[in-house]
């Protein structure tokens, strides 16, 4: 059986996938895993997917199921190396401590994932092993859409009634983590996916150590979804920190945008919500958003049972109703539902009328007053979706330096003993007909980004493959190595055949088999060229007619 790595579809004996368009002909840069590694006996590892500062996510095939499945490798940047083409992780002395510590959480933080696999808001972890003197985690595979684009296909932000039911199962997600010890910490709108049948999904796991400063790993934070707690150094992040995540990614879902990052809230602490934003959604869900969004944590919705709660329903109307049915059964219970006052009605029902007078009353108060001056200044004064803000946005701080349109090798080159840059190439490159091959045409974070963290910034690359489609160069009369030489110049294999020439010397390239020079074929494809035997001699003639 011949694997795609680029999808693991069965492919024969093609070179390029005709499922997805991947070329198997070229091979996985260290310090991932060569396409091809059989972990556990059991699972092909195909293209990497993901990598952060902690580990790296690959494609790869259950040869024991038949399932296409994640495979997750500890992979904590800095602390160690891998040579080209090998598997085996090399620790230095010095960073083998650090190294076994990180490597024991990272297993029992995903054990933990694994006991967890029935909630339906979580991917499934469904095995965890050790080789290579690492880590590794099987996780299932699903057809997913990234959530983002599920907003951006619904007009650019949801309605309440539609991110209600998506929501709430993430809610008893992160409770149950929490209950058994640990959290996400990075629930964020590129780590939310829908799948087919309309439910969400949470990915993009991690142990604490990477979801905030001052550990040995490289941190990954989401700005605008993380907490502003996880900027401090070494600071004990909690299920306060996760409630922030998760109104930050609901406030994206019903807005179209992240809040601000929290170094920059730390200095503005107000929400871009339109006031149009605002009047569409229920009151107690806005008050809702500006609680979990609270900068300061001990102003912050603390527990996961009241953030369900305040989504729910509002408080004041909640606690008015309670008050309602306690007196009306205090009341009935003595006896007074009988009594009744000169207009016929009883006082039971006047306290019932009144009390749901009150309700309404503030009810209209409330929504007024969050229209006027929504959470005391919480939100920001725009008056409609499009009205730019009057406050200045122009950045003057450190941004992303543009690395699109240099060789990839230059800007490897560039980075060396920047402290504060590591540079990841994408795992798959990619045609393009602006940007020649070994050019980088694309880069995340896009050049002139804001600079907002103290410490390392992770910019992946992809590298250009040059144009999708090849000239075929003028090869005859050449030698077979210059011939294959310059075929392989424009991304293409070569195969020779030999045959007798009178006109071309032996040795010689007489020409293409079923192409001719300028032909445009796809890059990646195999080439057949025909080499000249020289002359046919009288006497292998007469064998042949024989």
């Amino acid at each position: 059986m011949s694997l795609c790595m680029g999808c693991m579809q069965e492919i024969g004996r093609n070179v390029v996938c005709p499922e997805c368009g991947f070329n198997n002909s070229d091979k996985q840069r260290a310090p991932f895993l060569p396409y091809g590694t059989v972990l556990a006996n059991r699972y092909i590892v195909g293209v990497g997917m993901d990598t952060n500062g902690e580990s790296t996510h690959y494609l790869a095939f259950d040869k024991q199921t038949g399932d296409v499945v994640s495979v997750c490798e500890f992979l904590p940047i800095g602390l160690f190396s891998r040579d080209e083409g090998t598997c085996e992780i090399k620790i230095n002395y010095e960073n083998r401590l650090v190294y076994n510590r990180l490597k024991d959480s990272f297993v029992s933080y995903y054990k933990v994932l694994c006991e967890l696999r029935d909630l339906s808001a979580l991917i499934k972890v469904h095995n965890i092993f050790e080789e290579n003197n690492t880590a590794y985690v099987i996780e299932e595979k699903e057809d997913l859409i990234p959530f983002e684009e599920y907003v951006e296909r619904s007009n650019g932000s949801l309605e309440w009634d539609i991110a209600r039911p998506l929501f709430m199962p993430v809610i008893s997600a992160l409770e149950a983590l929490h209950k058994r010890g640990i959290g996400h910490y990075a629930i964020a709108p590129k780590n939310i996916f829908i799948t087919s049948s309309g439910k969400i999904k949470i990915s993009g796991f991690a142990t604490e150590n990477e979801r905030k400063r001052g550990t040995a790993l490289k941190s990954q934070l989401f700005s605008g979804a993380a907490a502003p707690e996880q900027y401090d150094d070494n600071f004990p992040l909690d299920d306060i920190t996760d409630i922030y995540g998760f109104c930050s990614t609901l406030f994206y879902a019903l807005t179209g945008h992240l809040p601000k990052s929290a170094p920059e809230r730390r200095k503005d602490s107000r929400l871009l919500m339109s006031t149009t934003t605002v009047k569409h959604l229920p009151p107690h869900v806005v008050s809702a958003l500006a609680n979990g969004l609270q900068v300061e944590r001990e102003n912050r919705i603390t527990d996961f049972d009241e953030l369900r709660s305040q989504l729910s329903v509002a408080h004041t109307a909640k606690a008015i109703q309670e008050e309602i049915s306690r007196t009306a059964s205090m009341n009935i219970s003595k006896g007074t539902s009988s009594h009744k006052n000169r207009n016929g009605m009883s006082h039971t029902s006047i306290v019932i009328i009144s009390a749901a007078v009150t309700v309404l009353v503030l009810g209209i108060a409330g929504v007024f007053w969050l229209m006027q001056n929504p959470l005391a200044g919480m939100f920001g004064g725009n008056t409609s979706d499009t009205e730019p803000s009057t406050q200045s946005t122009e950045w003057t701080g450190p941004t992303i330096p543009d690395y699109v349109g240099m060789k990839y090798d230059d800007v490897v080159k560039q980075v060396q003993g920047d402290t504060k840059i590591t540079v990841f190439r994408n795992y798959t490159d990619e045609y393009s007909d602006k940007y020649a091959e070994g050019i980088v045409s694309s880069q995340n974070p896009p050049a002139g980004s804001k600079v907002t963290q103290d410490d390392g910034i992770l910019i992946s690359v992809t590298v250009s493959k040059g144009s999708q489609m090849r000239e075929l160069p003028k090869i005859e009369g050449s030698k077979l190595d210059q011939a294959a030489s310059d075929i392989a110049a424009q991304g293409l294999l070569a195969t020779a055949e030999e045959q007798y020439s009178d006109t071309v010397a032996e040795g010689r390239v007489i020409g293409y088999k079923n192409h001719q020079v300028g032909d445009t074929v796809e890059y990646g494809t195999n080439i057949t060229i025909i080499v000249s035997k020289g002359k046919e001699s009288s006497e292998t003639q007469a064998n042949t007619q024989q």
